[in-house]
């Protein structure tokens, strides 16, 4: 066989999910799945039943009296009651004051979950009701927040705007998210030899789990193990909500000696657990005639809760992609991190960053809608440059730019041009049904902004007979990361896919792991993973060349199973592991990674990310003027992946990031009362998108001149939050639809998500005067 052919390079080939079938047959196993260990007790959250109060009372007596409890933790019982991952202010349990409703105020184990419910009903609570603040809004009045506002600053903003020949400024409003991921929190806690702890846990960062379990019981991080084999689904909100998790389940077991699983329902998990941030976003834009931003001022105020969380790092990127992919040259971004007595928002798929693109996407469109221009013009006209034009509000020279490629390229596959003609002659013959349509970019800066997350390890073993086992820091919630890390292991020794096996993620083989978040996982692991395995073949080349005595200027290459010199086959790679083995040689290695390039200064300027990961979606909507409801008629999709490790996954992860990203701008809503208690806290009251409200006519495709300009792994680009960006397509099209359907080509102000009831009064509500002059600027909150 020549040495030519390659018939096992699995990289860049389109390979089935390693969990799919099980995925489908019921097989993968989840932690609520693993065989239950003898004694295991069964924990239940009691939670609070105001939004803001303070506890005057609470008495849990007959709860330890009752039938079946093994145990009750109070916040008398901890050695600490704080869980801040970053920030001190996040609590294991209400202590002295709930600041949110349905905020734990202790914990029971018992011998059944029934048990366990029943009792905690049994305690005496009494509250003293306090004001609380529950809106963006009221905390900027009030000046309520959960860490310092920030600012960045680029250029004179002031003089831009009052020079500008057109101005425009407004206020809208972008919602949160629930993360409904299909498995809910869980964790379970077992007791180990010498007071250990063996923690499972439904997380994307067991690290952290690991710290935190690890700090409430007065141990060091080496008495705490934590394992992870698969998430059904995390998106942002098991970064660090499941220590909260794990944290109490564990506190029980050392409370009991005993096993204790803690699993949440639906409805519980959805009150107890953090969203995406909402914003309020204000703006004064000063542009020229042909739509070309000159000045800006953007305000972005979001709802942090009551408690840091990661707000500070969401907020940040929230600031960052504020841009996304145009030249801003004199701009300010003022960010607000609102205290509000509700739950700690979290981190979401997209970590703020959507939530900052849709900020100057509103913008780009009330321009279009002003000048009386096609928003893809105006759009394009600002794109950043590839030579100038082409430094970023916080400083980063955007170096990797192909918008100016890949969104004329899709504006022709879309047939972008004659469908908006189309879109026009069918308004004028349809009373009732009005059609919009709109074209979106985005640019997505990949990497974690908090520069010392950027490192990842993995473990590489190679058994005598070629076999070989992997285990890494990164967590497989569905979107292919242990397959993509496998591929790369399979690549460096030439062999097939199926010769690799991956573990579950666990502490005790790779420690101080950053979460699998920021769209970094295969980026980081997949690197530590190569580093691993190309250090063992290059101990394997060393051996082959001794006992075969190759001379040096012939290459030793690894494909087919095999091992070659040239076209000699030396042996099989289970043949060359095992004359490794023999030669005492090292089979083993644990590979480390970090992200070069990156320097962030203290007030976040610098270059936060590795590179850009860029895409663009054009939809086409159909709107009902009569109720407001609308069908997504088509989606056209392309979307830069580099040079994609695996496109079938990649797709599936564009298309389901899309999707993510229509349903946070359209369907789903999250509704607090005036007492700070979440409604829509369950299927019945929040809409996710479902297959119904898919696109009638959905193509999506990667860019094929994809090629990430630095070294990544294979120079491949990351997937996972981007295409949620492109969700914003659809937002803009039934902004579109109401503005024609209107008659006079505006829209007033249109919040997100755009529902149907949205869209209904949007098309009833008079247009506010549009502001054109100085006077009308948004003041600059003081520092």
């Amino acid at each position: 066989m020549s040495a030519q052919t390659r018939n096992t390079r699995v990289v860049h080939q389109s390979v089935p999910h390693d969990s799919g079938y099980k995925h489908v047959s019921g097989e993968a196993i989840y932690v609520d799945d693993i065989p239950e260990p003898r004694d295991l007790l069964y924990a239940y959250a009691r939670l609070a039943d105001r939004g803001r109060a303070r506890i005057t009372r609470l008495d849990v007596s007959a709860v330890k009296s009752a039938p079946g409890v093994a145990a009750v933790i109070t916040p008398a019982d901890l050695l600490t009651n704080d869980i801040g991952p970053v920030f001190s202010g996040d609590q294991i349990f209400a202590d002295g004051e709930v600041q949110h409703f349905a905020q734990p105020l202790f914990a029971v184990a018992g011998e059944s979950l029934d048990a366990a419910r029943r009792a905690a009903k049994l305690a005496e609570v009494e509250y003293e009701d306090l004001e609380a603040i529950l809106t963006c809004e009221e905390a900027l009045a009030k000046e309520s927040y959960v860490l310092p506002s920030k600012y960045f600053r680029r250029g004179d903003s002031a003089a831009a705007l009052a020079r500008a020949p057109n101005r425009i400024s407004g206020r809208f409003h972008v919602g949160g998210q629930e993360h409904f991921y299909l498995e809910g929190h869980i964790g379970m806690a077992i007791p180990q030899e010498d007071g250990d702890m063996l923690v499972y846990s439904s997380t994307q960062h067991p690290s952290e789990v690991q710290h935190m379990v690890a700090k409430v019981l007065g141990m060091p991080d080496h008495a705490v193990v934590v394992e992870t084999r698969r998430l059904g689904g995390g998106f942002g909100g098991k970064e660090t909500q499941g220590a909260h998790i794990a944290c109490i389940a564990a506190l029980l077991a050392r409370a009991t000696g005993r096993p204790v699983k803690l699993r949440l329902d639906r409805d519980d998990d959805m009150l107890m657990t953090g969203k995406r941030h909402d914003f309020l976003i204000d703006y004064d834009i000063g542009f020229d005639d042909d739509g070309r931003i000159e000045g800006a001022d953007l305000m972005l105020a979001s709802r942090c809760g009551y408690a840091p969380d990661l707000s500070h790092s969401v907020n940040d990127r929230a600031m960052y992609h504020a841009d996304n992919g145009y030249y801003l040259p004199n701009v300010t971004i003022a960010s607000h991190r609102c205290k509000t007595h509700t739950v700690s928002n979290t981190a979401f798929r997209g970590f703020g960053g959507p939530q900052g693109v849709m900020a100057i996407e509103y913008v780009m469109d009330e321009i279009a809608r002003k000048l009386g221009k096609d928003p893809l013009e105006v759009r394009k006209i600002n794109f950043y440059g590839t030579t100038d034009r082409n430094i970023t509000p916080y400083g980063m020279k955007v170096e990797d730019n192909i918008l100016h490629k890949l969104v004329p390229q899709l504006a022709r596959s879309a047939d972008y041009a004659a469908r908006r003609e189309a879109v026009e002659a069918f308004n004028r013959k349809s009373r009732y049904l009005k059609k919009g349509i709109a074209l979106t970019p985005v640019k997505f800066g990949i990497s974690f902004t908090n520069k010392m997350l950027n490192q990842a390890g993995a473990l590489v073993l190679v058994y005598q007979d070629g076999s070989v086992q992997l285990n890494h820091g990164g967590i497989e919630m569905g979107q292919g990361l242990h397959t993509k890390v496998a591929q790369v292991v399979a690549d460096v020794f030439g062999i097939d896919l199926e010769r690799v096996r991956i573990t579950a993620t666990n502490t005790g083989k790779v420690p101080n792991t950053s979460p699998t978040a920021a769209s970094t996982g295969t980026d980081l692991n997949g690197y530590a993973a190569y580093n691993a395995a190309s250090a063992i073949r290059r101990r394997m080349v060393k051996v082959v060349r001794e006992h075969f005595q190759v001379a040096a200027e012939r290459k030793i290459e690894f494909h087919d199973n095999a091992v070659w010199a040239g076209d000699e086959r030396l042996g099989s790679f289970g043949e060359i592991a095992k004359l490794a083995y023999v030669n005492r040689v090292q089979l083993s290695e644990a590979g480390y990674y970090r992200t070069p390039k990156l320097e962030i200064n203290e007030d976040g300027t610098g270059r936060p990310f590795y590179y850009f990961a860029y895409g663009a979606a054009c939809a086409e909507v159909l709107i009902d003027t009569l109720t407001g409801e609308y069908r997504v008629l088509r989606t056209d999709i392309l979307h830069d992946v580099g040079r994609s490790l695996n496109p079938a996954i990649d797709l599936g992860q564009i298309e389901g990031g899309f999707i993510q990203g229509m349903g946070w701008l359209t369907t789903e809503e999250l509704w607090w009362d005036d007492k700070g208690r979440l409604r829509t806290h369950a299927p019945s009251t929040y809409k996710i998108p479902a297959i119904g409200d898919l696109p009638r006519d959905f193509r999506v495709q990667l860019y094929e001149p994809g090629r990430n300009r630095e070294n990544s792994i294979h120079r491949s680009k990351a997937v996972g939050e981007p295409p949620l960006v492109l969700g914003s397509a659809v937002f803009f099209a039934l902004k579109d639809a109401v503005a024609r359907a209107r008659g006079d080509g505006q829209c007033p102000r249109f919040d997100a998500p755009a529902t149907p009831e949205r869209v209904l009064m949007a098309l009833q509500e008079p247009v506010a005067p549009p502001v054109v002059s100085a006077a009308a600027s948004i003041e600059e909150p003081a520092e």
